[in-house]
């Protein structure tokens, strides 16, 4: 990060510190709507982070990411509701379980040369399956739905994630800045520069001495562990989880896209993405409810049509094309 830091120049280095400054400054002139919004690009920041990983800089296509959404959710909100026990304490737990599935998935994968379209084909195969197992799941509430307390003392705590819109903003920016910083630092790092090897030419990676299978597994034991965190802030946030919901395809659909749009296997890419994407979709639904007009699917319509444009115009998203005109590149030496 450091380096990443002192290589930019000062242009970019004083935008990023302007958007910092608006992003904490933001709630004392916003209302409650534009909060809720500036908290859903921070949220599918952090998530387009994770999914990154896998993908921009391992070269995995992980189309299933939501099993680890869900399994950190139900785990996290599950605690509270049977045992009490908070989701600061709860998300230790939620990370292992969600960790372990990622590695497994990778593992059955990888190991058994499980790759590209097949593999996407895996993830989305154990998602639908733990979504068809939480269906008839009667400690989560099974298909009816696992609902959190939103009234009493305990509810309004900071502790258990029950305060305000206020408290999700500031903690969905910690994580977005977090999320951020973590991937800087693994970007520059010699595990990063292994990744990046592997995603461009596995045979080769693996010829000059670098252990492809062990790089793989520990960028999805990265990224699934991270989209557990997402999924205990969804289940908080929300303070409802539906199985068909929360583990379906358009979930994982939903949190990549923000990535793609930005750039793949950039760090800032996911920050534009989000940033583009969804006050664009928020505002859409915005207009629809406004004109009395019912239409579930017009979101991911709209989502997909945005996507096509983009990708038709700029094939590697956004941010590379927005750095080169604001000359926010890094010089070359």
């Amino acid at each position: 990060m450091n380096t990443i830091w002192f290589q930019t120049p000062l242009r970019g280095k004083a935008l990023s510190l302007l958007l910092l400054l608006i992003f904490a400054a933001a709630p004392i002139v916003a209302d409650r709507y534009l909060l809720s919004v500036l908290i859903l690009v921070f949220y599918f920041t952090y998530l387009g982070h994770a999914w990154n990983l896998l993908m921009g800089f391992a070269g995995q296509l992980s189309l299933g990411h939501a099993l680890y959404l869900g399994l950190g959710a139900y785990t996290a909100t599950a605690l509270w509701v049977l045992f009490g026990i908070g989701p600061w304490i709860g998300v230790f737990i939620a990370i292992p379980i969600a960790a372990a599935a990622g590695l497994f998935i990778g593992w059955l994968g990888w190991r058994f040369a499980i790759e590209g379209v097949y593999f996407a084909l895996l993830t989305i195969a154990f998602a639908e399956f733990t979504r068809i197992g939480f269906d008839h799941l009667q400690v989560t509430g099974a298909a009816g739905g696992l609902f959190l307390p939103v009234n009493g003392d305990a509810a309004g705590k900071w502790w258990n994630l029950g305060g305000g819109p206020l408290l999700y903003y500031y903690l969905s920016l910690g994580l977005a800045i977090a999320a951020t910083i973590l991937v800087a630092r693994l970007r520059q790092s010699p595990l990063g520069y292994r990744w990046l090897a592997v995603r461009e030419d596995p045979q080769a990676a693996q010829a000059v001495g670098i252990d492809v299978f062990r790089a793989r597994m520990l960028a999805m034991l990265i990224s699934s562990s991270m989209t557990a965190v997402g999924g205990v802030f969804y289940g908080f946030y929300y303070r409802n989880l539906f199985p068909s919901q929360v583990f379906d395809i358009g979930r994982s659909i939903e949190l990549i896209l923000a990535p793609i749009i930005g750039g793949l296997g950039t760090i800032f890419g996911p920050i534009v993405g989000a940033i583009i994407l969804t006050p664009l979709g928020e505002g859409l639904t915005g207009i629809m409810q406004s004109l009395g007009l019912n239409a579930p699917g017009v979101k991911a319509i709209f989502y997909g049509l945005t996507l096509m444009v983009i990708i038709s115009l700029q094939p590697n998203g956004v941010w590379p094309w927005l750095a080169r005109h604001l000359r926010l590149d890094r010089p070359r030496k």
